[in-house]
């Protein structure tokens, strides 16, 4: 389980612990707090853009016999899409589509270009060199293009500000800021394209966390939702997110090719959602079927603090920890 430091990640492994797997917690950061779950065997990686990230991970896969991996963090899923076969020649599984699939979800301009020529609603969408052409009076979101996890994002009203940040913000792009209800669909899609998914309300955002959610049913959604996972060809566990506007207009605003932080409310509605999708990632059927769920069921989150304690302390007893079967 790589990007055990962010929220999915360490939601991901506590859920996969407690379904009894043995579960190498992969992360950049010695202190990520997936490592100080009890089970979890920790393992310090290189950053995904490191050159010696794709021996890295074969080399651990390969000592460890693992089995399977699953990505937490976008900036693991090119990399590992990239040396799928070289995974696949160790027996080990991954699942996640092919490179283009993965570069639509990872580039905002480029899912900007697939949805707009399939016809689906999401934000317009500008380049720096575009400002100008940006109608006057549009409030705008400046953000990465290859972004995640709601950093250096900014809301501003005027081109002129946006223009000053995108020289700020690492390989920006500019979007129309869009209003409406916003909404997260936890989805699984299975090697035949069919997929489910399971809606929720972000009700409190925060730090591009939803930290109330609660579940809900809209045809119009549940279309607009699919036919977005279809127009990229996403397969196996990811979340797309948009917005309901007052008039029911559905605006999609990305998808993200893994587990939301926010899965446990599906699991309480009654979908089986990280048990289909260990299912389909070991060859077996997705029981779409166990992938229902109840709407009007509610979640709240927040920060909880893990573990605190002497990093002198924690480096003399990583070495045995590493060592954990």
């Amino acid at each position: 389980m790589t990007g055990v430091g962010a929220i999915p990640g360490l939601g991901l492994t506590r859920i996969l612990i407690r379904l009894g797997h043995t579960v190498i917690a992969a992360d950049a950061n010695r202190l990520a707090p997936g490592f100080l779950l009890p089970s979890a065997v920790p393992h310090v990686v290189p950053l995904a853009n490191d050159p010696d990230y794709p021996d890295a991970m074969a080399d651990l896969c390969r000592d460890l016999a693992v089995e399977a991996v699953v990505a937490g963090i976008e900036p693991d899923l090119l990399p590992l899409a990239q040396m799928a076969d070289r995974l696949a020649a160790d027996g080990v599984r991954l699942w996640l589509p092919g490179t283009w699939s993965v570069r639509a979800c990872t580039d905002k301009a480029l899912f900007h270009e697939v949805l707009t020529e399939n016809g689906i609603a999401t934000p317009r969408t500008w380049q720096p060199q575009e400002i100008d052409r940006v109608p006057d009076g549009t409030e705008l979101v400046v953000k990465p293009r290859h972004g995640h996890g709601a950093q250096n994002v900014h809301f501003v009203h005027r081109r002129e500000h946006a223009r000053v940040l995108c020289e700020l913000v690492p390989k920006a792009i500019v979007q129309e800021r869009i209003y409406g209800r916003e909404f997260t669909a936890d989805c699984l899609v299975d090697r035949n394209g069919r997929a489910s998914a399971v809606l929720r309300h972000r009700d409190l955002v925060k730090g591009g966390l939803a930290t109330v959610s609660t579940t809900f049913d809209d045809p119009n959604v549940q279309d607009l939702v699919e036919q977005t996972l279809s127009a990229v060809g996403a397969r196996g566990l990811c979340c797309v997110q948009g917005f309901v506007s007052g008039d029911g207009t559905v605006t999609i605003t990305e998808l993200n090719l893994r587990i939301s932080g926010g899965y446990p409310l599906t699991e309480a509605a009654g979908a089986d959602l990280v048990g289909q999708m260990v299912s389909g990632l070991f060859g077996l059927p997705v029981d779409h079927s166990r992938l229902t769920y109840r709407s009007g069921v509610f979640l709240t989150n927040c920060i909880e603090t893990l573990a605190v304690g002497d990093v002198a302390e924690l480096e003399r007893t990583a070495p045995a920890k590493e060592e954990a079967p």
